[in-house]
Parts: C-alpha cells; structure tokens; sequence
C-alpha cells in the first residue's frame, strides 16, 4: 500500500500529526470556502480581518480558495468536490447543510462551520467539546434561539397567527422540531415552504400570500449579494407581506426586522480557529462554540409602510433602529 493512501486511510487523530508535521511553515496554505450563496460582504471583510490579527496575510502566506454557489443549495456536493480537488489545507463552511456537503467529500481535510443549527445531525461531531473528527466551528444554538425569534415577530406583527418559514427542503429539518415547539407555545400556525434557491423566490412568496399567512420567517436565505436581498425586500413590499430576517443586511434595504447571531463576529472568530489548526492544533479537539452576540434590528419606514405599529417595549431592544 502506498504511504499516501494509507494516511488517507487512518484518518481523524491518528491520521492529523503526520499530516502536521508535514506541512512547512513558510509553504502558502489554501484556504478553502465553500457556500451555496455568494459571498457574504460583511462577514467575509471580518474573516480577512480576524485572520490579519493573527498574522495571516492574504497573498503572503495564504490564498483563498472559493467555490460560491448561486444559492441553490442542490449544488453544493459539486462545489465542494472541486474545492478539495483544488487541494486546499482547511475548509471554511457556512451551516450545516454546507459542512454536511464537505464532510462527506472528505474526512481528513479539517472543516471549521460557521453557523451550524445542529452539529449533530449527520454525526458531524460526537459531542460539543471534544467533536472528535475533522469538524469543529461555531454553533447558531437555532433549536434555543427559534422561540425568540417567533416571539419578536409576533410583537412586531399584531395579529400574527399564521406564518410562512421559507427555508430550503434540505435544511427544514434542522429548524422544524425547535420552530413547530416555539410555535405551539406562541399560539402560531406554521406552514413551511421550500426556497430551493433565488430563481423560486417570488413564486415562493407567492405562494405565502395565497396561505393566507400574515407573516413569514426566512430561514438560511441563499440571497447573499447586494441585488438578491434587494429583490427579496422588493417583492415582500410589493406583497405587502411583513418578513423576518436573521441578518441586519435586509434591514438596511428595506426589510421589516431581523433576529439572529452576529455573523460578522462568528467569522472573526473562525479566522482564530483556522490559525489555531494551521498550527498543528487537531480539529476534533476544539470545541464546537456558540454565538455570545446577537443583533436585533428593525426598520419603521418599512413598518408604517405596512401600517404596523412596532411596540415601545420592542423598540427598546433593538440593537438598530431605521426610523
């Protein structure tokens, strides 16, 4: 059997300081990314930013290998194929559909996931503090944060009793046991619809109106560049159809509100973890970590558009504010 292949074979820990010590300090490592969406403006900059604060300059002692998809998620076990094929050192993936596409590419190039709802399914890890494999990152606690979300909504929105989630098929499962729990103790129905990617999204919205829902959740959005979230704000304002985001990035175009876990931060803290494994640190030894900020931002042009009243008591929480 030849060397090659037989540290291919041994994987995880055994495999993992035969691999360190080959690697050579001064050699330019790869960086991988892979994302079913495109690149994440804000996030991205806080990644870059994270990594030049731990002496990682890009271009000097490291490259960015990208594979971006166009938001739909379908494509994501092509793109992750080729970029292991473009023989990166580490991957960085955002959520755990997309580290799940990795994951089963390869098991022995460490993974660092951003944002991962539930590192457990899939086995992705075997526990929280020690993931044991090539997976670690950061967690988005989204079963913990789900009820918070419904709740702010339904604040936002008098009258709230029947809710659209958008979420790709693919994902639903990592969101539906939290969302329909959260929901029977708001007193909220639930009608989950799939958002395969930017190209169904009017359809998709189309499609809430006529379920008489008077709100909807849109949960992993592959809408990512400046023009996609765009068209999405559009369209919830053209429907008149009052939409809940989990980045603030919709709140800025014209969105209603959004809740969820400062992305930027999760990214500059990864920068911290793919360092420590560039190292020699062994991936399954760093613990999967949670968010410790969240953002709560709402819009009031968008709500009076809609005629909503938002509640002082809300208003008083919010991290931002659009008046």
């Amino acid at each position: 059997m030849k060397r090659r292949s037989f540290i291919t074979l041994l994987g995880g820990a055994a495999a993992w300081p035969l691999v360190a010590r080959a690697q050579q300090p001064d050699r330019v490592r790869r960086i991988g990314f892979l994302r079913a969406a495109p690149p994440p403006e804000r996030e991205l900059e806080a990644f870059l930013r994270g990594l030049a604060d731990h002496g990682w300059v890009q271009g000097r002692n490291f490259v960015l290998v990208t594979q971006w998809g166009d938001g739909n998620v379908a494509r994501l076990p092509e793109l992750a194929v080729m970029l292991v094929n473009a023989g990166v050192d580490i991957i960085l993936a955002e959520g755990v559909v997309t580290t799940r596409a990795a994951r089963a590419v390869t098991t022995t190039i460490p993974i660092v996931m951003i944002g991962g709802a539930d590192p457990f399914v899939g086995g992705l890890v075997q526990s929280l503090a020690r993931p044991g494999g090539n997976v670690t990152g950061f967690s988005t606690l989204a079963a913990d944060i789900a009820g918070k979300r419904l709740e702010i909504f339904r604040d936002a929105v008098p009258g709230l009793g029947r809710v659209s989630i958008l979420v790709p098929r693919a994902a639903r499962n990592l969101f539906a046991a939290a969302q329909d729990q959260a929901a029977k103790a708001l007193g909220l129905d639930l009608v989950y619809i799939d958002l395969p990617g930017p190209e169904a999204a009017e359809g998709v919205m189309r499609q809430a109106v006529s379920a008489g829902v008077q709100g909807a959740l849109l949960l992993i959005g592959p809408f990512s560049s400046s023009s996609q979230r765009q068209a999405i704000v559009d369209l919830a304002a053209q429907l008149r159809l009052p939409v809940m985001y989990e980045r603030r990035e919709y709140i800025w175009q014209g969105g209603l509100v959004a809740y969820g876990p400062d992305a930027a931060d999760l990214y500059r803290r990864a920068a911290g973890y793919v360092t420590t494994i560039l190292a020699g640190t062994y991936p399954g030894d760093l613990p999967i970590e949670q968010p410790t900020k969240f953002e709560l931002a709402i819009n009031l042009k968008t709500a009076k558009a809609l005629g909503l009243e938002v509640p002082p008591t809300l208003l008083s929480l919010a991290d931002e504010v659009i008046e």
